[in-house]
């Protein structure tokens, strides 16, 4: 199903007409569809690849990013990212960029993969640790380094306090809206971020965590990569267990002012996940659900 406007519909024999075109050598490998998130569309190709199609063509410049930094930045982070060996062109079928990736083993991170959530909380705040005290190397927060997530709350109230506005009806009495909304404006109230600029991934959430063995095997999708405040890339770790939180701000040791902003970050992609995705990524506002009921929990009990 089409989750946004002007998607590019893509099937198999899509992908394999762009394989046959430019990289013929890979044209007769098995390939299987191995999933599709808001931005891309996966398939495994053999055993070692997987192509990434994205689904707009406001996605595909993530894809060139990637490309872009992920060599220089990979090698400095204590967990594998994605590898890219080829660059696709557009083609007659299908208008957009590609890419192919080598393939990472490993699972999605959750309760039937995850061995010790406390640990996985530890490293995943270990990665992060790692990918914030990455030298600039002259990048700045500009251009396609410069997502709405590494800056201001204040930019996106308009937008989330209308996307929590549109959650009332979809959600009932499910979620407590007002405790959401007084928590998104009080953080929006707060003093802006001073701290310095740093290397963010963006979209730190489970699925794009991959596990092996029970821990943390390598973190994929950066999509999302910019350069700005930390404060939105300790937002997902309310889609972990509790155990994960709270040895994850243990470790990070996130300060009182950080907190509340990395909570209305939270809030703000779980109500405009909700808002936009409801009829369209059942699965996704599944996620969003569960991230805003863990901050309800967590601000029931603090």
């Amino acid at each position: 199903m089409a989750l946004h406007e002007g998607e590019i519909p893509v099937d198999e024999s899509i992908v394999r007409s762009l394989l046959t075109d430019q990289r013929p050598d890979w044209a007769d490998l098995p390939l299987a569809r191995a999933g599709a998130g808001t931005d891309n569309t996966m398939f495994r190709l053999g055993d070692d690849l997987l192509v990434r199609l994205p689904r707009t063509a406001d996605k595909a410049q993530s894809l060139r990013k990637e490309q872009e930094w992920l060599p220089r930045l990979g090698p400095l982070l204590p967990h594998p990212v994605p590898e890219a060996v080829h660059a696709g062109e557009p083609g007659p079928m299908f208008p957009l960029p590609w890419a192919v990736y080598r393939w990472i083993e490993g699972a999605e991170a959750g309760p039937d993969t995850v061995e010790n959530w406390a640990s996985f909380g530890a490293e995943l705040a270990a990665f992060v640790h790692a990918l914030h005290g990455i030298d600039l190397m002259g990048a700045t927060r500009a251009d396609d380094l410069s997502w709405y997530r590494g800056g201001s709350l204040k930019p996106c109230d308009e937008w989330i306090s209308g996307c929590i506005e549109d959650c009332r009806p979809k959600v009932g009495d499910e979620l407590d809206v007002d405790a959401l909304a007084r928590m998104w404006r009080a953080a929006v109230a707060m003093p802006e971020p001073t701290g310095a600029h740093v290397w963010l991934h963006g979209d730190l959430k489970p699925t794009n965590i991959l596990v092996a063995g029970g821990r943390l095997r390598a973190v994929i999708d950066f999509g999302g990569l910019s350069i700005g405040f930390p404060d939105a890339e300790h937002s997902t770790i309310w889609d972990l267990p509790a155990e994960a939180r709270e040895s994850y701000w243990n470790a990070v040791s996130i300060d009182e002012a950080t907190w509340p902003r990395a909570r209305a970050w939270a809030i703000a992609v779980g109500a405009s996940g909700i808002a936009y995705y409801w009829d369209t990524f059942p699965e996704f506002v599944a996620e969003c659900r569960a991230r805003l009921h863990a901050i309800l929990n967590d601000a029931a009990t603090r």
